[in-house]
C-alpha cells in the first residue's frame, strides 16, 4: 500500500503539478524545489547521490554514464586487476524514469540537459525563439533513462558502409555479435530467431500495451504493401509493432541493465554522480590523456589514469571536453584562447534524423488513446502489481514503425528513407503540457490545433516522419571557455530542401495507409486544424505540409558524427576505427559522436553496441 500512495505522489507531480501550479519539474532549481517542499513533495525530486569518494588513480577513466558509458564500465569492470572511474554529470534514476508513459516528462526535469539549437531559419518555426529542443540524458543511464525506448539497431548495408569507408571491424557481421551479445530478447514469435539473444544484461520486448487503433493500423498497413517484418532482422523495410527496452513493462535502461545489478559486488568500479569534468589532462610533448579534471560538491578533483581515458559523453558533451583540452577546429580554438594540442575537425559535422510532428488523425474509437485522465487509481494500481498491459506501460505512446522507400530519396535497394512512427496520441495526451514543453512549441500550437481533442477526450494518434538519409548537415562549437556553458549547436535542419521533400514523401504514404479498408473500419479521418502559420496554404496540398514540416518540427535524441569515425586520411574524421583519436595517446571516444553518418536506427540501441565493442577492443590492448 505504501508503493502505491508513493505513486499516486509521483504521479500528481508529474502530470498536475506542472499544470496547476506552474512550478517546473527541475531539482537544479531551488525555488521551485521549495514550493514542491511545501506542497510535501520535494524529497520525491531530490537525486540521491550514489557517490564513491574519488581515488587518485584509476587504470581507466570513463567520463560519461550513457548508453555506451555504463556499458563500457560495466565491462571493463569484469577484470577485477582493474580499477574503473564512472563520472556521471546527472544523478540517479527514480520511479519516475521507470514508468514509460512519463516519457515526455522526463523531459521537463533535471534528468535532460535541456539544450537548445541556436535558432533555426528553415526549421523549427513552431518553436520559442525557432530554437529546438534537443534533449539529451543527464543521469545515470544518460539519454536511455529518458527517451521513448525504441530498439532499432538499423541497417547491415549502413555498417557495410562503415568498414567499406576504411573502419574494418564495423561491418554488420563484426556487429552483430555485440548486438547480441547485449540482448535479452522477449519478443513473441521471435524466439529461435538468429537475430535475437535471449541471455544478455538489455531487456528487449514487446510493448503489451497495443491499442484497437494499432491494430487497425497494422492491418491497414499491409493492406496498403508493406509487409509484416521483425525489423531487426533479415530486413527492415516493413511494419511491426515496436521493440522496446523495458522488463514487464518498466523502462529498462543501460543504468538498470549494466550498472545496478553489479553496483554492490564490483569494488573496482568507482562512480561519481553530480560531477562535472572540465577537461581531459595531456601531457603536450607525448599527446597523451593521463587523467581528467571535474568539478563535484563544489570542490575540484585531478584524478589519473594508468592506462586510458574514455571520452563516452554523447554528441554533445565529448566534442565539448575534446575542444576544452585543446582538440578540435583551429579557428574555434583560436578564437577562444585555447592553447592548441592537436588540430581536428571535432564538432565541425553534425548528422540527425529530423521529424515532422503529425499528422494526426481522429477515429470513432472510444478510450484508445492516450490520456493522462485515463490514468486512474485502478491503472496505478495493477501497475504497481505487476501488470505490463496498462497505459502506464505504453512507451510514451509510441505503438508502431514502419521503414519506407519514398521516391525522392533515391537510395541504395533493402535501405528504408522514412521511418512512420504511429502514437497513440498527440500535443493533447497531456493537456499541453510535458509534451508541448519539452519540445519548446509555442502554445498556440496546442490552443489551436489540439486543445479541443483534449476537452473532448476525442481518439487519435499521430504520426512522427523521420528522415533517415538527411543531406543537411549541422555543427557544434564553443562559445568560451567556460566549461559550465553549453556548447553553440546549430543544426541547420533541412538547409538542403530534398530532406523537406522526403518527409513530404513520407506524410504522402502516411496519408494513404489512412485511407486502407482496416483504417476507415474505425472512421479515420486526418484532424483538419491547420497549423498556425500555414494557414496561408491550402489544406494538406504540398505546399502546406512544406510548410508544416518547417513549423513542427520535432527531434529524436539522434545526432551524431560530432567525434566522426574513420581512417585519419579523411580530414573530416576525428577518431580511428578503434575509437582512438587521432594522433592522441591513451585517449578514445567512446558513444555516438563517433557514428559517421545518420544511420536508420535510433541510436540507443547503436550506442551500447559500440560500448560493448569498444570494451572488447580495449581488453585486447590491455590484456
Amino acid at each position: 500500500m505504501e508503493k502505491v500512495l508513493l505513486l499516486f505522489r509521483l504521479l500528481f507531480l508529474i502530470l498536475l503539478v506542472p499544470a496547476i501550479t506552474g512550478i517546473r519539474l527541475d531539482s537544479s532549481n531551488k525555488q521551485n524545489l521549495d514550493a514542491l517542499r511545501r506542497l510535501g513533495l520535494g524529497n520525491i525530486v531530490n537525486l540521491p547521490l550514489y557517490s564513491d569518494a574519488p581515488l587518485s588513480h584509476y587504470d581507466f577513466i570513463v567520463a560519461g554514464a550513457g548508453s555506451a558509458g555504463c556499458t563500457l564500465a560495466s565491462r571493463l569492470s569484469e577484470n577485477p586487476k582493474w580499477s574503473v572511474l564512472l563520472i556521471e554529470a546527472g544523478g540517479v534514476e527514480n520511479w519516475i524514469h521507470q514508468v514509460p508513459v512519463l516519457a515526455a516528462h522526463l523531459q521537463s526535469t533535471a534528468s535532460n540537459w535541456n539544450y537548445r539549437s541556436t535558432p533555426q531559419r528553415n526549421a523549427c518555426w513552431g518553436m520559442q525563439e525557432k530554437k529546438c529542443a534537443l534533449p539529451k540524458g543527464k543521469v545515470l543511464g544518460g539519454t536511455s533513462s529518458i527517451n521513448y525506448m525504441i530498439y532499432n539497431r538499423g541497417n547491415r548495408r549502413e555498417y557495410d558502409g562503415w568498414a567499406a569507408a576504411g573502419n574494418p571491424g564495423w561491418s554488420y557481421d563484426e556487429v552483430l555479435p555485440y548486438f547480441l551479445r547485449a540482448e535479452n530478447a522477449q519478443l513473441r514469435g521471435l524466439e529461435h530467431s538468429p537475430y535475437h539473444n535471449h541471455s544478455g544484461p538489455l531487456s528487449v520486448e514487446d510493448v503489451r500495451h497495443r491499442t484497437q487503433i494499432a491494430h487497425s493500423y497494422i492491418r491497414a498497413a499491409q493492406e496498403a504493401g508493406h509487409s509484416r517484418v521483425d525489423y531487426n532482422g533479415e530486413t527492415q523495410l516493413g511494419v511491426n509493432y515496436v521493440q522496446a527496452t523495458t522488463q514487464k513493462g518498466r523502462r529498462h535502461s543501460a543504468f538498470r541493465a549494466y550498472i545496478q545489478p553489479i553496483r554492490a559486488s564490483r569494488k573496482n568500479l568507482h562512480i561519481v554522480t553530480l560531477a562535472r569534468v572540465t577537461r581531459v589532462l595531456i601531457d603536450n610533448a607525448t599527446k597523451t590523456a593521463y587523467g581528467v579534471e571535474f568539478t563535484h560538491q563544489g570542490r575540484a578533483y585531478r584524478v589519473k589514469a594508468r592506462k586510458e581515458v574514455i571520452l563516452s559523453a554523447g554528441a554533445f558533451n565529448s566534442p565539448q571536453l575534446l575542444m576544452l583540452s585543446g582538440i578540435g577546429p583551429e579557428d574555434n580554438l583560436k578564437a577562444i584562447g585555447i592553447p592548441i594540442v592537436k588540430a581536428l575537425p571535432v564538432g565541425r559535422r553534425m548528422y540527425d534524423h529530423m521529424c515532422h510532428f503529425g499528422p494526426t488523425f481522429v477515429t470513432n474509437t472510444t478510450g484508445q488513446t492516450l490520456f493522462s485522465a485515463s490514468i486512474g487509481p485502478p491503472v496505478v494500481t495493477d501497475f504497481l502489481l505487476g501488470r505490463s498491459d496498462t497505459f502506464l506501460s505504453s512507451i510514451g505512446g509510441v505503438e508502431t514503425l514502419t521503414f519506407i522507400k519514398v521516391p525522392s530519396a533515391k537510395t541504395a535497394k533493402g535501405l528504408p528513407d522514412i521511418e512512420l512512427i504511429q502514437v497513440g496520441g498527440s500535443l493533447a495526451s497531456d493537456e499541453g503540457t510535458a509534451l508541448t514543453q519539452g519540445a519548446n512549441f509555442k502554445a498556440e500550437i496546442y490552443e489551436k490545433m489540439y486543445k479541443e481533442l483534449a476537452l473532448q477526450q476525442q481518439d487519435h494518434f499521430s504520426f512522427l516522419i523521420m528522415d533517415f538519409n538527411p543531406a543537411s548537415v549541422g555543427r557544434l562549437w564553443l562559445h568560451n571557455r567556460n566549461p559550465l556553458e553549453w556548447p553553440r549547436i546549430d543544426p541547420k535542419y533541412f538547409s538542403v530542401p530534398a530532406d523537406i521533400e522526403h518527409l513530404l514523401d513520407g506524410i504522402k504514404e502516411a496519408l494513404r495507409i489512412s485511407k486502407m479498408p482496416a483504417m476507415q473500419a474505425i472512421g479515420t479521418r486526418l484532424l483538419d486544424k491547420p497549423v498556425p502559420g500555414c494557414e496561408g496554404h491550402k489544406f494538406a496540398s504540398d505546399d502546406y505540409w512544406r510548410c508544416s514540416i518547417r513549423t513542427m518540427s520535432y527531434t529524436l535524441h539522434h545526432q551524431v558524427a560530432t567525434c566522426r569515425m574513420g581512417p585519419e586520411s579523411d580530414p573530416t574524421t576525428v577518431v580511428n576505427h578503434q575509437l582512438k583519436v587521432h594522433g592522441m595517446r591513451r585517449l578514445r571516444v567512446v558513444d555516438i559522436s563517433i557514428i559517421p553518418r545518420p544511420s536508420t536506427g535510433h541510436t540507443n540501441a547503436a550506442a551500447i553496441m559500440i560500448g560493448e565493442k569498444a570494451a572488447d577492443m580495449i581488453r585486447s590492448e590491455w590484456s
